[in-house]
């Protein structure tokens, strides 16, 4: 039955009014459920009866999903704070493997036979090349880290030689510590001071307001490239690090970009350095990419290379095979210079920090400010925007990877080839416009930084959680349950109001609860104190 008011209500009143889920989520975000949550269905082995379970999407970005977003970035902060400024030497010692695990490699082994057996009977081993990269990754995946017996295929080697054009790296001797110095102060007092590091890379023109003067002068193409091996440049700034440092320097960093669109790197390091020290690092570090040459356009347009299913792909004129991946480093000279060349610009900014200070609270908040925004949302005016689909045009047809399709453009065929790749159509995460040409990990947290993975941190707010409710946190039996997601239209699945109501009323009640139990906690100390008094 309609409400008979909406008769006498104006049509510009009824559109200003806002929509019933809107203020459900609304309600949500402000109590911090999950407003896109994923339905599960449990199914109980034991008992046979089944049950929907709604689980938080997990999303680390505001526009999706602010209260994830917000949890995740919490964990973030509490994963930096808890791993900076330790006292101890964290615990690493490995877990026994499982027999899961043992099983995998065993079928390892058996592929490395076959493949041993291939290539000395002089057959192909393409196949078992990729058949072994799959059955690393799902070692990977099954809780191992690392490579069992290393990369598939030779080892190039390339000429260790320092460029004549950077610095000598200072080295130290190393010792087998991750703390760092401990000082000792007045009144025999020690403290143990980290650094918070901030690096950018170099300037490619004139820029006013995070736009370039003069887009037309501005170097596109060298800041797309070095966006793209921006991850590269920061792997080879931690291992100079640790040489000039003398001890296993641990690190929690994130990856944020400036206005003018170039990805910079926060760093909490542990321990501390003299700064001229820092400044030397940085300008004696950079990263050398040795690919073939894409500064010649050989395909576009119409005229694409086309696929062969024996040979790969052709040139469509004459029905030259183009050369492989392989042949295309073979063909490099030993003298040949790099594709590219990547380093850090001379802006720098290294500050000690010592535990518990505000200083080390607001370089927290600082590291992990941007982790709930993409990358691509720094352009946040119209002169950025243009400037960005500037550098989007740039990175189009630019190689991200040797298996990116636009080597097909210069040709060259990407690694592991296969059917309908088309340049300027990547799928890679550097072509993206939320990410700018960088397509490495935002957060970067060196092993042995607070001793615990990202889920035992979650796990260790769970249990607070849980102890405040006055709750159990009893091991799961993972033997008694099985998940399946939920099909589309699944009738037991309520709508997603309803289900967003029954959260917020949990979350509420949840909230209530500690409520009361933080008011008798602090009736009962007052009533202490007075006693005392008494």
């Amino acid at each position: 039955m309609s409400n008979p008011t909406d008769r006498h209500t104006p049509r510009a009143v009824k559109q200003a009014m806002p929509l019933a889920r809107e203020v459900v989520e609304a309600i949500a975000i402000d109590n911090g459920v999950c407003i896109r949550p994923v339905a599960l269905r449990r199914m109980d082995i034991t008992t046979g009866t089944s049950q929907i379970i709604d689980v938080p999407c997990g999303s680390t970005l505001e526009a999706k999903c602010p209260p994830c977003a917000k949890r995740n970035r919490q964990l973030r902060m509490a994963q930096c704070r808890e791993g900076w400024h330790l006292a101890a030497e964290p615990i690493t010692t490995p877990d026994e493997p499982t027999d899961f695990q043992r099983h995998l490699v065993e079928w390892r082994a058996e592929a490395q036979a076959l493949r041993d057996t291939a290539q000395s009977a002089g057959d192909s081993i393409d196949d078992y090349d990729q058949a072994i990269m799959e059955l690393d990754a799902e070692i990977n995946a099954a809780g191992v880290r690392g490579n069992v017996v290393g990369p598939v295929g030779t080892k190039r080697s390339r000429s260790t030689r320092r460029r004549q054009d950077a610095p000598d790296l200072p080295k130290r001797t190393m010792t087998a510590t991750t703390l760092g110095r401990t000082y000792s102060g007045a009144g025999g007092r020690s403290y143990r001071p980290s650094m918070f590091i901030t690096l950018t890379l170099d300037t490619y023109g004139r820029v006013n307001a995070g736009a370039p003067v003069d887009p037309a002068t501005y170097d596109y193409v060298r800041a797309a490239r070095d966006a793209i091996h921006f991850g590269k440049l920061i792997d080879r700034f931690v291992q100079n690090l640790r040489r000039v440092a003398g001890y296993d320097v641990q690190y929690f960093a994130s990856v944020e970009m400036q206005k003018r669109l170039a990805p910079h790197l926060h760093m909490a390091m542990r321990g501390t350095l003299p700064r001229a020290d820092i400044r030397t690092l940085a300008a004696a570090t950079y990263h050398q990419v040795w690919w073939p040459s894409c500064d010649v356009i050989r395909f576009e347009g119409s005229h694409l290379p086309v696929w062969d299913e024996e040979a790969g792909y052709l040139d469509p004129a004459t029905g030259e095979v183009l050369p492989t991946w392989t042949q295309a480093l073979d063909a490099l000279d030993a003298d040949s210079p790099p594709f590219h060349v990547v380093r850090f610009g001379p802006q720098i900014d290294a500050q000690g920090i010592l535990a518990g200070t505000p200083d080390a609270d607001q370089a927290i908040r600082y590291v992990s400010k941007y982790l709930t925004k993409t990358l691509g949302q720094a352009a946040d005016t119209q002169a950025a925007r243009d400037h960005a689909a500037r550098l989007l045009d740039a990175l189009r047809y630019e190689p991200c990877t040797p298996t990116c399709p636009n080597w097909l453009r210069y040709g060259v065929q990407p690694k592991n080839a296969k059917p309908g790749m088309t340049p300027g159509r990547c799928r890679g995460k550097a072509h993206r416009p939320e990410h700018l040409g960088y397509g490495g990990r935002r957060v970067l947290v060196s092993r042995k930084w607070s001793n615990k993975t990202l889920t035992e941190h979650k796990a260790d707010r769970r249990t607070w959680v849980l102890e405040a409710l006055g709750l159990d946190d009893e091991p799961a039996d993972t033997g008694r349950y099985i998940w399946s997601p939920v099909s589309a239209g699944d009738p037991d699945v309520s709508p997603i109001r309803v289900r967003l109501l029954r959260s917020i009323r949990e979350r509420l009640r949840w909230r209530a609860h500690m409520n009361r139990l933080q008011a008798a906690a602090e009736g009962q100390d007052l009533s202490a104190i007075e006693g005392r008094a008494a």
